[in-house]
């Protein structure tokens, strides 16, 4: 996880020029692509569209840029990772604190 510095938090804009203020919380590299997750500031957690938003990293020109992931089947897969990789961080968290 990149929690070293604490996370960071952007504002990115949508295709009606709407913006977000999101929370980075993690960078992670699945099925030879980079991914971005984070979650949007400013919303309750109870809040229907509050949850984790995966970003893909798309180079275009020379520069990295965030891209949707349209595709359901690859966003799945993705988030299946990251939550497999989150679980398996927090166990090795619990474990770390047991002493035998």
């Amino acid at each position: 996880m990149s929690e070293d510095y604490g996370n960071d938090f952007i504002t990115i804009s949508d295709d009606e020029g709407n913006e977000f203020e999101l929370e980075h919380l993690d960078d992670i590299e699945f099925g030879g692509s980079e991914y971005k997750v984070f979650l949007p500031t400013g919303i309750s957690e109870d809040d229907p569209d509050y949850g984790f938003i995966i970003l893909k990293i798309i180079e275009e020109n020379g520069e990295a840029l965030f891209g949707s992931v349209d595709d359901e089947e690859e966003l799945n897969a993705v988030y299946d990772f990251y939550m497999e990789q989150l679980f398996l961080e927090e166990e090795a968290d619990s474990d770390a604190g047991n002493v035998e």
